[in-house]
């Protein structure tokens, strides 16, 4: 039987590394995808496909798309689309450097590093702001239904669909705002996580109420802040059991249905996005008999 690669479930560990790979133009990924499915699935590596790559392999993934452009009234969503995806999870800097390290070491031969994150947990899970991320995540079988496939058939069943996007956060302008202000760019009050029942229609849980579209838009978020000498921010993560509960939150924050702009795009803005297919796990290992191995 196959489930789900653990760490897609896990809580939000302590500390992670987010690492984008292209594939390498002539080389084979044959071989080190077959190498990546032997290692010993673990909660401490997720591991992430991308369209592009699928389909240099002649296979396609029902619902496996690239992340779209979009553009609305202020904003603008960058599709920076990758072949493969790493997320390398943990509770230590140091084993999570060489975990990493090794997962490179592994892919060299046919994929090139294009991006790499370092994510942390900050307190029981908030977002740099001070705001509580992920508030009503679902949970056990509601989780379970959200994000994991089932009914897909033989190589599908477990598997998930990811969303990824790094955000960058303007905090000096965001903390010189009134408070009631951030707190109705949000939609909550940080003091005690309530939502405002008189938020305006550009707050965020608004704009990204998962009950209020038709059918209902579950994710099962994993996102976690980030912060070097570039700047700071959130890396967004969204597992879903395919891409359309996100994107119809993402069509709606850039204002597509009533150019009504989601209050986050006051103060942060997204500068990179992805789309990937996570595999399923048997006997411990990644099942990628989809496509084709």
């Amino acid at each position: 039987m196959n489930t789900p690669q653990s760490g897609i479930l896990a809580p939000v560990p302590g500390h992670a590394r987010y690492l984008e790979f292209g594939a390498v133009p002539d080389a084979d990924p044959v071989p080190v995808l077959r190498a990546l499915a032997s290692r010993q699935a673990d909660d401490e590596l997720v591991v992430g496909i991308g369209p592009g790559l699928v389909g240099g392999l002649g296979r396609s993934i029902e619902g496996l798309r690239p992340l779209p452009s979009l553009s609305g009234p202020g904003c603008d969503i960058p599709s920076t689309q990758a072949d493969l995806w790493c997320w390398v999870r943990g509770s230590d800097r140091g084993r999570i450097f060489h975990a990493a390290h090794a997962v490179e070491l592994m892919l060299e031969p046919a994929f090139r590093c294009d991006r790499m994150v370092d994510g942390f947990k900050y307190d029981r899970g908030l977002d740099l702001t001070g705001y509580e991320d992920g508030t009503e995540n679902p949970e056990g079988d509601k989780a379970l239904k959200a994000a994991i496939v089932d009914g897909g058939g033989p190589g599908l069943d477990g598997s998930s669909f990811v969303a990824t996007q790094k955000w960058v956060h303007d905090l000096d302008y965001f903390a010189a705002l009134p408070q009631d202000e951030r707190d109705n760019i949000i939609g909550r009050r940080i003091s005690d996580n309530e939502e405002l029942a008189d938020a305006p229609a550009s707050a965020h849980v608004k704009r990204t109420e998962q009950e209020s579209f038709d059918p209902a838009a579950f994710v099962l978020r994993r996102s976690m802040p980030w912060a070097d000498s570039c700047g700071e921010g959130l890396m967004f993560v969204a597992f879903g059991k395919s891409f359309d509960a996100f994107e119809v939150q993402l069509r709606r924050m850039t204002g597509q249905e009533d150019n009504v702009v989601d209050g986050m795009f006051r103060f942060s803005r997204p500068v990179s996005g992805s789309y990937f297919w996570c595999p399923p796990v048997s006997d411990g290992h990644l099942v990628l008999s989809a496509i084709g191995i």
